[in-house]
């Protein structure tokens, strides 16, 4: 954030010391005075929005995949739906960005949060019909999600500044693993409990109520205007002429290259695996407490000198850990990854996060421009996940055998070690910069 005097008011800084300070605010209003560290209210409410948005997510989003493999038990189907949304949010961003950047990003917000209740919506109208429009859907996701994450990753690097950045990601960690772990095993239990498909009636219709909710708390986010024009061709000019910004950029493809798949083929394989929704909603119960509790420690005790290795060490297990598969493809292999994962994903995720906004916020001119950053984050990402999404669909197309998904399964996978060997140098500059001064 803008560095400021005891007095709270923002006062310029030299061209050294502006390289050491995070400028998260130029252009946005000051916060009150907050401990070091310690997260305001507006901070915190910001959380509370984020929850919303993933318990809503979290507790139909692995069922969508299942609904549609239960109406046409294949791949294509659900490949191209998760396709068109990471298409259709990275266009939603570019776009979108200039809207967020000349009038009030709260509004964009609410946008994202109406268009996933919009979503659910068209689902449970469709019903069994939905995987004639999978494509479709995917879309109408896509939008939804491009809105809202846009909006949402600038407001949070508004509100938050290099001392709780870390702090923020860890606890929204926290909640988004104790919505992951509590929304989708209720989910899985009503499918099972109740008849027919009233309970993914039901558990659509709850997801759609909640996206509202999440509409209505945010209008307690105090508005923020963001100054000057928005540039199209920012994100590119940055690629081509900021070497730090392409090594960032690689990373965060290489992240996206394996959640794009993962995204939907884990959760999947539990289910094709046990056919019983309870099971994916036991499997997501036990991972998430895990993930709950790493990120519980996270928010505690991380600090930023840990980033580049505790992102090894997260990269690193992600990937071995797939090499399990190559024994069985079970519930009980499946719950083993899940739990390394959910125990290490901190370590990795809470550093490339952090970094990438630390970057941001380099000095006033780059906070000027964090909506086109944003943007740029948000492409390097779907890019990955549209790459990773892609494989999958020319791979599977030739071949279903398990031996080739097991080996498309760790290539794709080992994402997380292209981001780290991207992103390790870019710690080392921006630790520099942060001691300067």
């Amino acid at each position: 954030m803008q560095q400021k005097t005891k007095s709270g008011t923002f006062f310029p800084r030299s061209a050294k010391d502006s390289v050491s300070e995070d400028w998260s605010q130029s252009g946005a209003a000051q916060p009150l005075r907050r401990k070091e560290g310690h997260l305001d209210n507006q901070a915190k409410l910001l959380l509370l929005v984020n929850i919303l948005f993933i318990a809503a997510s979290t507790l139909s989003g692995a069922f969508v995949t299942v609904y549609l493999w239960k109406v046409k038990s294949q791949f294509a189907p659900i490949a191209w739906f998760t396709f068109a949304t990471h298409f259709a949010g990275a266009l939603t961003f570019w776009l979108a960005g200039a809207w967020i950047k000349r009038a009030n990003k709260m509004n964009a917000l609410r946008v994202g949060m109406a268009v996933s209740a919009f979503f659910y919506l068209l689902v449970l109208l469709l019903g069994q019909h939905t995987v004639q429009y999978a494509a479709w859907l995917g879309i109408v996701q896509g939008l939804a999600s491009g809105f809202f994450w846009l909006a949402f990753n600038v407001v949070y690097f508004e509100i938050t500044e290099r001392d709780n950045r870390d702090r923020f990601n860890g606890w929204a960690g926290l909640l988004a693993s104790g919505a992951g772990m509590l929304a989708p095993w209720i989910s899985g239990l009503l499918i099972a409990k109740l008849p027919d498909k009233t309970g993914y009636t039901l558990i659509f219709s709850l997801s759609l109520s909640l996206f509202i909710v999440g509409v209505i708390v945010s209008f307690f986010l105090k508005k923020r205007q963001t100054d000057g024009d928005y540039s199209w061709q920012f994100a590119f000019r940055t690629l081509r002429h900021n070497p730090n910004w392409r090594l960032a950029a690689g990373a965060l493809a290489g992240q996206g290259l394996r959640e794009g798949v993962f995204g939907f083929i884990i959760s999947l394989l539990v289910y094709i695996s046990t056919k019983s929704e309870l099971s994916l909603g036991n499997y997501s119960l036990v991972t998430s407490a895990v993930g709950l509790a790493s990120y519980f420690l996270i928010g505690k005790l991380f600090k930023p000198t840990y980033r580049k290795w505790s992102m090894l060490a997260g990269a690193v297990v992600m990937t071995g850990v797939l090499l399990i598969f190559f024994w069985q493809i079970s519930y009980t292999t499946l719950l083993v990854f899940g739990i390394a994962v959910a125990l290490t994903y901190p370590l990795y995720s809470v550093p490339i996060l952090s970094t990438v906004f630390d970057l941001i916020g380099t000095n006033a001119e780059s906070a000027q421009h964090r909506v086109e950053y944003v943007v740029l984050r948000e492409f390097a990402l779907d890019a990955g996940r549209m790459v990773g999404v892609l494989l999958f669909l020319v791979v599977t197309s030739v071949s279903t055998d398990p031996a080739t998904l097991k080996w498309l399964i760790l290539g794709i996978g080992s994402g997380p070690l292209i981001a780290w060997l991207c992103l390790s140098r870019l710690f080392s500059i921006v630790h520099s910069k942060r001691t300067e001064g």
